[in-house]
Order: structure tokens, then sequence, then C-alpha cells
């Protein structure tokens, strides 16, 4: 019985890394990272200005991109649905 024990704990023990891995959260490529700030310059953010209001600049040029994503998904969406008719 303490065999069956200690083998099935080694098993469980062994297979935690690979487990590890499966992350859904991976962390962003620099490619990722240099298009996002891209995207959030387009917003109207300016990363190199000195400024005390820089959380509120970077999360309103944040807010003005998702707005502008959700506008086009919903240009998208009007448009497919013409399209089907």
């Amino acid at each position: 019985m303490k065999h069956i024990f200690m083998t099935a704990a080694l098993a469980l023990l062994a297979s935690a890394p690979i487990t590890s891995f499966a992350q859904a959260d991976a962390p962003l490529t620099r490619a990722q990272v240099r298009a996002e700030l891209a995207n959030l310059e387009q917003a109207g953010y300016n990363p190199l200005s000195v400024d005390v209001d820089y959380p509120v600049r970077l999360q309103k040029a944040e807010a003005r991109l998702q707005a502008e994503q959700t506008s086009s998904q919903r240009q998208a969406a009007i448009q497919s649905g013409t399209q089907q008719h």
C-alpha cells in the first residue's frame, strides 16, 4: 500500500511542471507591446511627456481605444447583418 501511495505522489509531482506551462495568461511578446504602444499613441497618449497625470492620460487613451474597437465591431456586425438579408 505504501508503494502505491509513493508511486502516485511521484507521478503527481512529475506532472505538475507540465500543467504549469498550460497557462492562458502568457506574457506579451515585444512585438505585441510595441503594437499596443503604437495604438495608444494613435489614440492620443504621449509616453515621453513628463506629467503628474500619467495614469489618467493612459486610462483616457485606453478608453478611446476601447470605444473605437467597440464602434468598429458594431459597424462590422451591422454590415454583416445587412449582407445576410
